[in-house]
């Protein structure tokens, strides 16, 4: 494994959905899962996350519409907050699930927007 890679998706990784989060999910960790969270941190955040190509903002938008889609309720909800820490607004993300409703399906998308409005209403209530 790349250690400069693990590093760079670790702060990626924390950046977007929050230290908290990472930390607690690391401390978790145990010899069965641990070597997942290093392959997440390293080739989903570092080596993917990590391009220059594509903005922080577009990538969230991405992962809503294909998580809305796979129908991960869990890591939907948790790139929500990672959206909006990226400055994806409610309104792009009302817009994400309207067309994840057009192009995979109404169910998936009903559900989308329970589960996105339950987390945009936790993170934008003071």
């Amino acid at each position: 494994m790349n250690d400069d890679l693990y590093q760079k998706g670790l702060k990626i990784r924390k950046d977007v959905l929050g230290s908290e989060y990472v930390e607690k999910s690391l401390a978790n960790s145990n010899e069965f899962n641990e070597p997942m969270q290093r392959l997440v941190s390293e080739y989903c955040w570092g080596a993917v996350w990590g391009r220059e190509e594509l903005p922080k903002k577009t990538r969230s938008m991405l992962n809503i519409a294909m998580l809305a889609l796979l129908n991960r309720p869990n890591e939907f909800k948790l790139h929500i907050r990672g959206a909006l820490r990226n400055g994806v607004t409610k309104e792009e993300i009302r817009e994400i699930l309207l067309q994840v409703a057009i192009y995979g399906g109404v169910p998936a998308a009903i559900d989308s927007f329970k589960n996105a409005k339950e987390i945009i209403d936790a993170e934008t209530t003071p």
